[in-house]
C-alpha cells in the first residue's frame, strides 16, 4: 500500500512541477507586453495555488482514510489474534487436564498391591 501511496505522490509532483514548468514556458515565450505576462503570471500562479490546495485536500482526505481503514483492520486483526490465542490455550489445557488423567491412570495400573506382608526376600538374609 505505501509503494502506491508513494508512486501517487510522485505522480502528483510531476503534475504540478510540469504545469508550472509549461506555464512559464509559455508565458515566456508568448508574444505580449511586460504589463500582460505579469497578469498571466499572477492569473497563473493564482490558480495553480488553487489546484495545489485541491489536490493537497484531496490527499489528506485520502490519506486519513487509508489510516482509519489502517487502524480498523489492525483492530480486527487483533481480536482475531486474541480469538485464535484463547482457543489454543483451551485446548492446551485440555490436553495437560488428559495427559494428567492419563499418568494418574497409569500409575495406578503399575504399582503393587501393598499387602501388608513383608517381602520373601529380606526374611532369606
Amino acid at each position: 500500500m505505501s509503494d502506491r501511496d508513494n508512486d501517487f505522490g510522485t505522480f502528483v509532483s510531476g503534475f504540478l512541477i510540469g504545469g508550472i514548468v509549461g506555464a512559464a514556458i509559455a508565458l515566456l515565450l508568448a508574444p505580449q507586453s511586460g504589463e500582460e505576462t505579469r497578469t498571466l503570471i499572477r492569473e497563473k500562479g493564482i490558480e495553480l495555488r488553487e489546484q495545489v490546495e485541491q489536490t493537497a485536500a484531496e490527499t489528506r482526505a485520502r490519506a486519513e482514510q487509508l489510516a482509519l481503514e489502517a487502524r480498523e483492520r489492525a483492530e480486527e486483526l487483533q481480536k482475531r489474534g486474541q480469538v485464535i490465542l484463547e482457543e489454543q490455550k483451551t485446548r492446551i489445557e485440555e490436553v495437560v487436564e488428559k495427559g494428567k488423567q492419563a499418568t494418574s491412570r497409569k500409575k495406578k495400573t503399575t504399582e503393587p498391591k501393598k499387602t501388608g506382608k513383608k517381602s520373601d526376600s529380606k526374611s532369606k538374609s
